[in-house]
């Protein structure tokens, strides 16, 4: 797959341990084959960012899983239930990834082009405040 690379996040994922690489790596073309016009960038000093009309999801690796946060204000479907944590926030959802387990890459490449629609939309915040009772 080829796409615009961010050396920023080159940097960021070649300082993780391999199996760390392996989970960001694959995440990356995910969000990158989901639409081609996502771009990925630096926030936060150090946080690989994907985004296109607004955030679509941000990398933090921690000591033993990687986190993938889904910037969806919670209103994307998920109906195989890979997202582990954030229910109930109001921003971003997230996804851990532990060391051997697979990314169930339909569920999330579904989740994602949700997103990206979504910001195309307006993003989340217009789109709840439309579907609210005036």
């Amino acid at each position: 797959m080829s796409y615009q690379k961010d050396p920023r996040v080159d940097d960021y994922i070649d300082k993780l341990p391999d199996w760390q690489q392996e989970i960001c790596h694959q995440v990356r073309d995910i969000v990158h084959a989901a639409d081609p016009e996502v771009v990925e960038t630096i926030k936060r000093t150090v946080q690989p960012y994907f985004v296109l009309n607004g955030n679509i999801c941000a990398l933090l690796a921690a000591k033993n899983h990687v986190n993938v946060f889904l910037y969806d204000g919670g209103i994307v479907p998920d109906p195989e239930g890979i997202i582990t944590a954030g229910h109930q926030n109001k921003t971003a959802r997230m996804i851990s990834y532990y060391e051997g387990e697979p990314i169930n890459v339909p569920a999330l490449s579904q989740l994602l082009k949700h997103i990206i629609a979504n910001n195309r939309a307006g993003g989340w915040r217009k789109i709840i405040a439309a579907r609210s009772p005036k």
